[in-house]
């Protein structure tokens, strides 16, 4: 049977994922509280054991998103960087900053844009086969885009200069990342880019009302499941009319991905919702709270 994992980290005010795909492990974005750093990497490493591609994919420099870098880096030697081209600053520049930046102008940085084609990220030859991630954004050439590069570089958040990116797996669920993106950046940029139908939707900005996602691209994807970060409950959007799983109460989230749906598990074993099926799957990952039919 086809199965692949992702994981969602429970890391406070911040994002960390895996993807376990094939022969392929994918790390998006770094957020390690120190007191956690050792065991996150154990356990990354574990899960990355025998896998013949390690790549992280760090969807915009803020310091919640790239918190513990450099300890990850060093730990794992990721010769697999993927980020956009950026020239962005900060006034308070940390260890983490710097380790992005040297891989980021290092020349070995592979550059995401929306329809870039890379060998094992979503093309496949006769060594190995894709890992189902496609890039849907940004457009490079995009004038907001260009500016937010600019704000960026002026040593401004770096939010909107997020890449959005989609894992799909052959007939399994498709799941969507899109960084920090901000809600009015996003409506500038509606128009832009092309939103197609995903099963499970991780709400930008961690969930937060300011990231809310056009009510256009929302009917566009129509997701079976939005996941609300780990931002203060009272900057939350609940994404009304949407079912839901909110980490803050959840915990870490693992989605086992086999063909024609998805088992979903949760930490916090006193955690529930009423709109998964019951499969009476064993508590392999957490707490089993339901699958989804995809």
């Amino acid at each position: 049977m086809i199965m692949s994992i992702v994981k969602s980290f429970s890391v406070g005010d911040g994002d960390m994922f895996y993807i376990k795909h094939g022969d392929s492990f994918t790390i998006i974005d770094c957020c390690m509280p120190e007191e956690d750093r050792e065991n996150m990497v154990q356990e990354l490493k574990s899960k990355a054991k025998n896998k013949g591609i390690i790549r992280f994919i760090s969807t915009h420099p803020d310091n919640d998103h790239i918190s513990g870098f450099k300890y990850l880096n060093e730990q794992m030697n990721l010769l697999n960087f993927y980020c956009v081209e950026n020239e962005t600053t900060k006034e308070d520049e940390t260890d983490d900053f710097d380790e992005y930046c040297a891989l980021r102008d290092s020349g070995k940085a592979f550059y995401l844009s929306r329809g870039c084609h890379r060998r094992w990220l979503n093309q496949k030859d006769e060594e190995r086969g894709s890992a189902g991630i496609n890039i849907l954004w940004p457009i490079t050439s995009n004038k907001h885009y260009k500016e937010a590069l600019e704000k960026a570089k002026e040593g401004e958040s770096p939010n909107n200069i997020s890449a959005i990116v989609k894992y799909s797996l052959n007939g399994g669920a498709t799941i969507l990342w899109m960084g920090d993106l901000k809600t009015d950046f996003m409506e500038n940029i509606k128009d832009d880019v092309t939103i197609d139908a995903a099963n499970i939707l991780f709400a930008p900005h961690h969930g937060r009302d300011s990231g809310k996602m056009p009510e256009e691209w929302l009917k566009k994807m129509n997701p079976q499941i939005v996941i609300i970060g780990e931002a203060p409950s009272d900057d939350l959007n609940y994404y009304e009319g949407y079912n839901t799983i909110t980490q803050n109460t959840a915990e870490e989230i693992i989605l086992e991905c086999v063909s024609g749906k998805t088992h979903i598990y949760v930490l916090n074993y006193n955690y529930s919702v009423d709109f998964l099926d019951d499969e009476n799957m064993p508590d392999t990952y957490g707490k089993y709270i339901g699958t989804l039919n995809v």
